[in-house]
């Protein structure tokens, strides 16, 4: 069963106006004081998203695709109207006699004659294949343009979410190599002090200034990246985003899936993935322009009535106007016979963009398997992932804190304290990655299953905001 059909219309319909009423309630909202989260972010793009809103306005031009394909089922009524004046001529042949007494023929003075008509026809079709063909296109391309503006709206969350959580990704990066850059700062003058009272070598302080510098460089690249990050959501919301809520410390849970199994998401995609239900429309589509292409070789077959109401009329023959009134009703019956093969050729044209409109069906049902394996296993390794990184931060806390008491005791130099800082700090980017990445496939996931919805996102934006992430990165053992 394809778009067409009334109870996947229904859903599709259902589907659409939340997103069409939201942007019509956004309308009347401001820009929020406080620091905006993810979903005020996205109330944002529903309103100011040039994309999504061009998609708005190619939907609503789409539905008039159905009053058009309706009409040529209906009636038509054309109403024509002449008036004009005749100046006329007429020779008449004298006999034996005439006023001069020659028996010349005399040209007697022109005849003006005013006439005007109105004639009303209306037409009936009573059998058009090719008009039946495109009444039922234009439903089909209806709920084509449904589903395509799902998908945009779809593609808005996405697009918002990755936007969002690109910039707290580059928020991450800037602190680390902030972080970083002051505990080797103290560790670089803590080596100096230590040279200079005889305690280190010149290697250390070298080391530790080779360090310093890299990560100053890291810092600007982290910083470029952040304002690039902020342009990006710029782009979508209108304004440069500068006050983003934060994840707050504390820790939760990772959201589960609905489906547990990889084929439980591939059945579905197959039944509401949105690009394959576009797909499946383009196909009927042009099964639908096949008809329409083979309707030339029908007859067609309209009911005909026409009002003609004439004055004046006449008046080339005879020379003098009449007045005519004339009622038709009738059937009339048109039988196409040669047509220079030119019906033929259309009709393999469109076989053949049927056959190839259905081969990227085909495609598009296969790349719609691979796109749900792929972001199935994104989100399944990704909680492996996140819980493995979870355990990584905590040894490497662990690690920073015993080399930090080993350089005290003298069994560990400054190079080991570096070493450890780095590798905590690094742990602390991939784990917050690690999430980011976990969240962004599991909205991907939904997509592919058709089944993304501002729900999805407002669960995310949950699980960011009700403590989720660590706060602000401090460097380790601080207080020593």
């Amino acid at each position: 069963m394809f778009l067409s059909r009334s109870a996947k219309q229904s859903g599709i319909k259902s589907k659409i106006a939340p997103y069409v009423h939201a942007v019509l309630f956004i309308g009347v909202l401001s820009t929020p004081l406080q620091a905006a989260d993810m979903m005020d972010i996205y109330h944002e793009a529903l309103e100011n998203d040039a994309q999504f809103r061009g998609a708005r306005f190619t939907h609503q031009a789409a539905q008039e695709k159905l009053p058009q394909g309706r009409a040529g089922l209906l009636p038509t009524v054309t109403l024509a109207g002449v008036r004009r004046r005749q100046w006329i001529d007429i020779e008449r042949i004298g006999g034996t006699g005439t006023a001069t007494g020659t028996g010349v023929a005399v040209r007697p003075s022109e005849v003006v004659i005013d006439n005007q008509s109105l004639t009303i026809t209306a037409t009936q079709p009573i059998y058009r294949k090719e008009n039946f063909a495109i009444y039922e296109q234009s439903k089909l391309q209806v709920a084509q343009a449904d589903s395509e503006f799902i998908m945009a709206a779809q593609d808005l969350i996405l697009r918002v979410a990755q936007a969002y959580l690109d910039i707290l990704l580059a928020e991450v990066n800037v602190e680390v190599a902030e972080a970083q850059k002051k505990a080797i700062s103290e560790q670089l003058a803590q080596a100096k002090r230590n040279f200079e009272v005889g305690t280190s070598t010149i290697v250390d302080t070298h080391e530790a200034q080779a360090r310093f510098d890299l990560t100053a460089a890291l810092e600007i690249g982290a910083l470029n990246e952040l304002e690039v990050r902020k342009r990006t959501l710029e782009q979508i919301i209108g304004r440069i985003p500068e006050d983003l809520a934060h994840p707050t410390e504390t820790p939760s849970d990772l959201l589960t899936l609905k489906y547990p199994r990889m084929q439980d998401w591939i059945s579905v995609a197959e039944q509401n993935n949105l690009a394959l239900k576009v797909q499946e429309a383009v196909y009927e589509i042009a099964k639908k322009d096949v008809e329409r292409a083979q309707a030339g070789h029908y007859p067609t077959l309209d009911l005909v009535a026409i009002y003609s109401d004439q004055k004046g009329v006449g008046g080339t023959i005879t020379g003098r106007p009449i007045d005519l009134t004339s009622k038709e009703i009738g059937v009339q019956l048109s039988f196409p016979l040669f047509q220079g093969f030119a019906v033929q050729s259309r009709v393999r044209e469109a076989v053949a963009i049927q056959e190839k409109v259905l081969q990227d069906l085909n495609n598009t049902r296969r790349n719609s398997v691979l796109q749900v394996s792929q972001q199935y296993l994104n989100v399944t390794n990704g909680i492996a992932q996140v819980t493995a990184l979870k355990q990584a931060l905590v040894s490497s806390q662990s690690q920073v804190d015993s080399t930090k008491l080993g350089q005290e005791v003298g069994v560990r130099t400054e190079v080991d304290v570096l070493n450890a800082q780095q590798l905590y700090y690094s742990a602390r980017r991939d784990l917050a990655q690690a999430r980011y990445n976990f969240l962004m496939s599991r909205l991907r996931l939904k997509a592919e299953a058709g089944e993304l919805d501002e729900e999805d996102l407002k669960e995310v934006n949950d699980v960011l905001f009700r403590p989720q992430f660590p706060g602000p990165l401090q460097p380790p053992l601080a207080a020593h």
